[in-house]
């Protein structure tokens, strides 16, 4: 779950292609706690960013949704902050009944029907989705005055035309307060 406190050995991958330049090995892994609020704070910011395009150093045309494979990228997540109400959860304009997020960052650049893999908060928009209300988690998402989200590149991966990492939303946090229902698990 987002701010756990792990603990264990991590081994830095050989070989690494491409921007998932943090990818690790574990061994022993174990559970020490959730982290505080403040300290989950502190770590979102250690990698935040004004921009997605700051963060992976390239300028992305207005509708463009992935990094190109060639482009040289040290990084595979950043951190950026956004206006909450730039911020809207969508149903996927392309699969009805799926959901994307659409927002803005802190450079202007929009960013429409971007995939959230985080799976807390996918699962909560997905069953408010259904419900046909995500008015109601738009507008907690809209009253939060700090929104972070983390900011992933997938695999290699090809739309049929495109073939890039693309841009997907790894993690959305909201500040100071969060729906417990999306960070608890069965």
């Amino acid at each position: 779950m987002p701010g756990a406190i792990l603990q264990g050995k991590f081994t830095p991958l050989t070989a690494l292609t491409g921007p998932h330049q943090e990818d690790m090995a574990y061994e022993q892994l174990t559970f020490v706690g959730p982290c505080n609020s403040t300290d989950f704070k502190l770590a979102l910011e250690s990698g935040l960013f004004n921009s997605i395009g700051d963060g992976f150093e390239i300028e992305l045309a207005q509708s463009q949704k992935h990094i190109p494979i060639g482009h040289q990228v040290l990084r595979s997540i950043i951190t950026i902050k956004v206006d909450s109400n730039e911020v809207e959860v969508v149903e996927d304009a392309y699969k009805p009944g799926k959901i994307k997020l659409n927002f803005s960052d802190y450079s202007g650049h929009g960013y429409r029907y971007i995939g959230i893999t985080d799976l807390g908060f996918h699962d909560f928009a997905e069953k408010h989705q259904k419900a046909n209300d995500l008015r109601k988690l738009n507008s907690f998402i809209k009253s939060q005055s700090e929104i972070y989200l983390r900011i992933g590149l997938s695999r290699p991966w090809s739309n049929g035309k495109t073939e890039g990492y693309w841009i997907q939303v790894n993690g959305l946090y909201t500040f100071p307060e969060y729906l417990p229902e999306i960070r608890s698990y069965l």
